[in-house]
């Protein structure tokens, strides 16, 4: 994993890169988080869409709820980056709409949408 921050008058945003898969399940979801704080001290985090598991974006499993109440509960803000565009599930595509329309939990485009939205949120 490397994790580079990305600094927003004087807000540290923390743009983690991995090989791996960083979000498979709530506890390493957790794991993520408590790493970013203790490695360069953020609550604002960006992954790419590769590094979470495919399961996240099938409702069904609960793993977006699940996640999204973990980093709701440890006010931690995440961009997603990513083309979410494939993905024809009906209550996926709301599920992205309201998180979008929210302050935890953002589904973007690139990089400096992610920014954007972090640094407002």
């Amino acid at each position: 994993m490397d994790i580079r921050t990305i600094d927003v008058n004087g807000l540290q945003i923390a743009y983690v890169t991995s090989r791996e898969k960083l979000i498979i399940d709530v506890q390493s979801a957790i794991d993520l988080m408590a790493t970013v704080r203790y490695q360069v001290d953020s609550n604002l985090i960006i992954l790419n869409k590769s590094e979470v598991s495919d399961e996240f974006f099938d409702l069904k499993t609960r793993l977006a709820g699940e996640v999204l109440q973990k980093f709701v509960s440890y006010q931690t803000k995440l961009a997603i980056i990513g083309d979410f565009s494939t993905y024809t599930s009906k209550s996926l595509k709301d599920f992205i709409y309201e998180s979008n329309n929210g302050t935890d939990i953002f589904f973007l485009t690139d990089e400096e949408q992610a920014v954007e939205k972090l640094k407002k949120a």
